[in-house]
């Protein structure tokens, strides 16, 4: 049996001398599949001494952070998701500290958070509660203390939870290895055990970690510690395994569905009539058999039945497209009948795609794209919230259907930021799109980000305004250095100077000189930006500043000889 992300934890807190236990701590290891998709947390927190609401502090912050980052969106990252509900927390703490009941001292607590996901552990820090790896014999302290000092002896938290509005938050990701052990520790523990003591404590009792806390709790009130105290241990026992094989093994669960033809019935969805066909997959129209709705059926294409990197990016496909609640963005539909075989179905439009449209209005009024725009970009920004970028924008995976509403339709180049987080035993390819659409860093071997997005887009508007691409032809990672833009008023002239300066930003090469926002770009192109407003959008210094020095240079110089020529026939 391939094994699966396990750890063998334990924790344990005392109030010590002190009247009440401010200290909070909980370990959660999910079931599947949120084992996989998020991961096994281990948080502590100490609820700051000088506020009344300490203990409530730290309570609610242990007790959200574990229920909430398991309530996030499985395609966000452990980062996003945690940061997310951290600042989340922050804001309700700092809130109620605004409140009659707790405004003398506030409600503060530090938190310190290790969330194993697949092979990496994310840590996450506030205060001076502490992180430590003790990893073949070396116990290393992960995590810095924020303090502040005031003289000599005195020392006070310069960051906690529930202290500001905004909070800023240490973040570091570490690779893990088996046997890898993270302790977590309030400071009524490590500022009253030495680190040998710690190690020695550990190791004692490796295989339990539930008596090794305890006997670390004991051993800090025996050295006087004159806090609460806390702390923690998980050990990683197994990390996912990477079994080639059994990867493969549960991709091809469901077998390919034969070819199909009109009139046959696949599970329930009698088959109308192919639509499209392609060397990857083949779209049906179908008719389910239960309502009598029309549905689109789409299936794999048999030419890949053995190549596990092309059914995951299948089963992506519709596992993406699920999560996905958006107008502007096809449905994938459930179904309340077994599937036999693989395939996912969506609703039906009736309508055309963009590239016909396109062709069907070569020149275009400027309003009617931008409406057409606005929708496309309201789907995007759905697949950016849940942290995916398309990766494949083109006019033929966007429809306008009879009401003339615009959606994206395809999924199959999609980078989902969480499942990326996940390893696995198979290298995934590097999707590069459609060339005339993919932006200039994918030929160099960058990954897509949502400037690779933006770039689609504005090539996607410049054709729909000018029929053409606005480097003449497809990009390559050869052609990167001499393809020069080509200005959008040179092919219609109805295009206003700032609309075709917000065009060259969107399809520069450099993605940090893009657009680094969609709502920036469909701005620039709805109200008149003065500093898109010359011709091509920038000064010839702002374009090619090396070139223009040159020229400048050269200028000067033949203006020099003119000078000096004029100036010998005047003294002749």
């Amino acid at each position: 049996m391939p094994s699966k992300l396990s750890v063998i934890a334990g924790q344990y807190s005392e109030k010590g001398i002190k009247e009440a236990n401010e200290d909070s701590c909980a370990i959660r290891v999910p079931d599947e599949p949120l084992l996989t998709s998020k991961g096994i947390v281990v948080a502590i927190a100490d609820g700051v001494s000088s506020s009344l609401a300490g203990r409530e502090a730290s309570e609610s912050c242990i007790r959200s952070l574990v229920s909430d980052y398991y309530s996030t969106s499985e395609t966000w990252t452990v980062r996003t998701s945690c940061q997310k509900v951290l600042g989340a927390i922050n804001r309700w703490l700092y809130g109620q500290s605004q409140n009659v009941h707790h405004s003398k001292h506030g409600m503060l607590t530090t938190l310190s958070a290790v969330i194993i996901k697949s092979t990496t552990a994310h840590l996450f820090h506030v205060g001076d509660s502490r992180i430590y790896r003790l990893r073949n014999g070396e116990f290393e302290r992960l995590t810095r203390d924020h303090h502040r000092w005031a003289g000599d002896q005195k020392s006070f938290l310069s960051r906690a939870m529930g202290a500001d509005v905004n909070i800023e938050i240490d973040y570091r990701s570490l690779d893990v290895e088996p046997d890898d052990l993270f302790f977590l520790s309030t400071d009524g523990v490590h500022e009253f055990v030495r680190t040998q003591n710690l190690i020695d404590l550990i190791t004692t009792d490796y295989d339990n970690p539930e008596r090794a806390t305890k006997e670390i709790v004991k051993k800090a009130l025996e050295n006087g510690s004159n806090d609460n105290v806390t702390c923690q241990i998980c050990r990683v026992e197994n990390l996912p395994d990477l079994d080639e094989e059994e990867f493969y093994r549960q991709l091809t669960e469901l077998p390919f569905p034969p070819p199909l033809e009109e009139g046959m019935i696949l599970d329930g969805y009698k088959i109308v009539r192919e639509i499209h066909a392609s060397t990857r997959t083949q779209v049906y129209l179908a008719t389910d058999q239960d309502n009598g709705n029309k549905v689109i059926l789409k299936t794999p294409s048999v030419n890949f039945e053995d190549d596990p990197i092309y059914i995951e990016g299948f089963l992506n496909e519709e596992w993406a497209g699920k999560r996905i609640n958006n107008p502007h963005v096809l449905k994938i539909k459930e179904s309340s009948r077994q599937r036999k075989f693989l395939y996912y179905v969506t609703e039906f439009i009736d309508g055309m795609t963009l590239r016909e449209w396109i062709t069907d209005n070569p020149l275009p009024n400027i309003a009617e794209v931008r409406h057409i725009l606005t929708q496309i970009i309201a789907g995007v920004r759905a697949f950016q919230r849940q942290e995916m970028v398309h990766q494949d924008l083109k006019p033929e995976n966007i429809m306008i259907d009879s009401q003339g509403t615009v959606k994206i339709v395809d999924f199959g180049s999609t980078k989902i930021a969480g499942i990326q987080e996940i390893t696995k035993p198979i290298e995934r390819n590097q999707l590069l799109g459609t060339l005339d659409y993919a932006a200039p860093e994918y030929f160099q071997g960058e990954s897509g980000t949502h400037q690779s997005d933006i770039y689609s887009i504005a090539v996607i508007t410049y054709e729909m305004l000018c029929g053409k691409l606005p480097y003449g032809e497809s990009l390559s990672a050869k052609k990167l250095k001499r393809v020069r833009y080509q200005p959008a008023r040179q092919i219609n002239q109805n295009i206003p100077t700032w609309i075709d300066g917000a065009l060259e930003k969107g399809v520069l090469l450099d993605p940090v000189r893009r657009y680094q926002t969609l709502s920036e770009f469909l701005f620039d192109l709805t109200k008149p930006n003065p500093e898109l407003a010359r011709f091509g959008g920038k000064s010839i210094m702002e374009k090619n500043p090396v070139a223009f020095w040159k020229g400048l240079t050269i200028f000067l110089f033949i203006s020099n000889i003119f000078l000096l020529y004029m100036l010998s026939q005047h003294m002749n």
